[in-house]
């Protein structure tokens, strides 16, 4: 592609990171970076009434947890694009002068309709498609004029409305969907390029923003395809050429098929979830990635610059994308393992955030924890919010045995004989020799002399050294653990 790559993501200020923006944000990225463009964050805060309190704050930091670096946005202001939120733009009146164009071209009107007035017409439309009817048909210059005037002096706020051309086809070469075509009898009538308050709305801000910032390509949701025929519009209006539009596959919930919904309780859909979870941002970039997008070949883990390097726009899937829950587990699962060292000082501070250990200990004892970590089962895990029950017992504390258990195992002959013989070896080996080979051989030897085996044999032991008949590997647990801590088990379970 020899034309230089200007590609954008636009949040709103209204929420934290969803799934499906992420998406968005992340092939916006690949886009420009595949072809040594520039990615920009432009922040979209015209709706005031939605927009919450660090909501830009929360979308820029989990872009970057991400791995997701811009080149230009509201951060980074010292550019001839600048400023990088809307709101800003329209106190300086960047959108004003295009309304003001429009206006004066008769491509827009004021509208000023109100709100019972608009509800009785959507009433009246109840079987036919809604649509916005044009107040002043068959009205002269000088009667808008005075209809406008009548309705200024009655204390009416105006919108500003865009006038649909009629029976007007919008068509385009879509880099996901291939060609479209929308008629503006689709559209629904004239609609508001600027709201009562003064901002401009969506699909007209969006419009100048990407032509003065000069983008290139739109990439973004199939949920956009609406907004394309009156965005095409406004660029008609102004002879500005638009950008190419990609809208990529709709993301649905592998159990039911239906759209993936923020509204959709039983989901975890915000990065935030995911990052609180101790997910990692790069199995999060990796399963996001996959989303409506196929790589060549059957692999199915890649680093941030695997995807770079691989990333082609031609190889958007039209079929929805499916966003299951444990395809995503088993993706951080293999990140987890593969990258353990790196995410094992996350995994330590797993165990301080559950009141396990302090913040000393988990510096002063980083590789025994570690060692820890590893036997508890971190490699079945999907978050590392998940190693600290595992953990828990018996490194930290133990359960009390239950009198079932006390009665199947330790009351026993064979429980009996069992737990004398192994703590007198156990007692008798030496402290360099306390090691796993050495343990499982003691009880080898046990089930030899005892000629005990299987649970009878095991249980016995795993109950006076840890209190639960079962768990990890029990002579790794013992030898990381240690003599003293063994001995010290044992004391509290029997009379030794």
């Amino acid at each position: 592609m020899t034309e230089k790559i200007r590609v954008r993501y636009a949040p709103s200020p209204t929420g934290h990171l969803h799934i499906g923006n992420a998406r968005t944000a992340i092939f916006n990225w690949l886009f420009a970076r595949h072809y040594n463009g520039q990615f920009i964050i432009r922040i979209e805060d015209t709706d005031l009434a939605r927009n919450v309190k660090d909501g830009e704050k929360s979308q820029l930091d989990n872009l970057q947890w991400l791995g997701i670096d811009w080149d230009e946005g509201p951060d980074k202001a010292n550019s001839k694009y600048a400023p990088y939120r809307q709101t800003e733009r329209a106190a300086q009146g960047v959108y004003q002068k295009y309304i003001d164009e429009l206006l004066a071209s008769g491509k827009a009107y004021k509208s000023y309709k109100t709100e019972a007035t608009l509800k009785e017409e959507r009433e009246a439309q109840a079987h036919q498609a809604p649509h916005y009817v044009y107040e002043y048909a068959g009205m002269t210059k000088e009667q808008i004029k005075d209809a406008q005037a009548k309705d200024e002096a009655a204390g009416l706020k105006s919108v500003v409305r865009f006038r649909v051309p009629e029976n007007h086809d919008y068509q385009w070469q879509d880099l996901v969907k291939g060609e479209v075509k929308i008629n503006s009898k689709e559209i629904g009538g004239d609609w508001v390029i600027q709201k009562a308050d003064g901002m401009p709305t969506y699909n007209f801000a969006v419009v100048i923003d990407d032509h003065l910032m000069e983008i290139t390509h739109v990439l973004r949701g199939d949920d956009h395809v609406s907004n394309t025929p009156k965005q095409l519009m406004v660029y008609e209006a102004f002879g500005w050429k638009a950008p190419a539009f990609g809208h990529m596959a709709l993301i649905i919930k592998a159990e039911t098929g239906k759209k993936l919904s923020k509204r959709d309780e039983d989901t975890l859909q915000f990065i935030e979830q995911y990052r609180e979870l101790g997910y990692l941002p790069e199995a999060m970039f990796n399963f996001i990635g996959l989303l409506g997008w196929s790589p060549v070949g059957e692999n199915e883990i890649f680093t941030r610059e695997q995807f770079k390097e691989m990333f082609d726009e031609n190889r958007f899937t039209k079929a929805n994308a499916k966003f299951d829950a444990k395809k995503l587990a088993w993706v951080n699962n293999q990140w987890m393992r593969s990258e353990k060292e790196k995410v094992m000082p996350q995994l330590i501070h797993e165990l301080v955030k559950a009141g396990l250990i302090n913040d000393q200990q988990a510096k002063n004892d980083a590789d025994h924890l570690a060692k820890i970590i590893e036997i508890a089962g971190v490699d079945g895990i999907k978050a590392t919010s998940e190693i600290a029950p595992l953990a828990e017992y018996p490194f930290f504390k133990l359960h009390d045995i239950s009198k079932e258990d006390r009665q199947s195992w330790l009351e026993t002959d064979d429980g009996q004989k069992v737990a004398a013989a192994f703590t007198e070896k156990i007692k008798a080996l030496a402290e360099d020799e306390f090691k796993a080979d050495h343990i499982l051989q003691i009880i080898r030897d046990l089930q030899h002399d005892l000629q005990i085996k299987g649970r009878p044999l095991w249980n016995p032991i795993r109950l006076i050294t840890t209190h639960e008949v079962q768990g990890p590997n029990l002579p790794e647990i013992l030898a990381v653990m240690g003599k003293d801590w063994t001995i010290k088990n044992i004391q509290l379970t029997v009379a030794v």
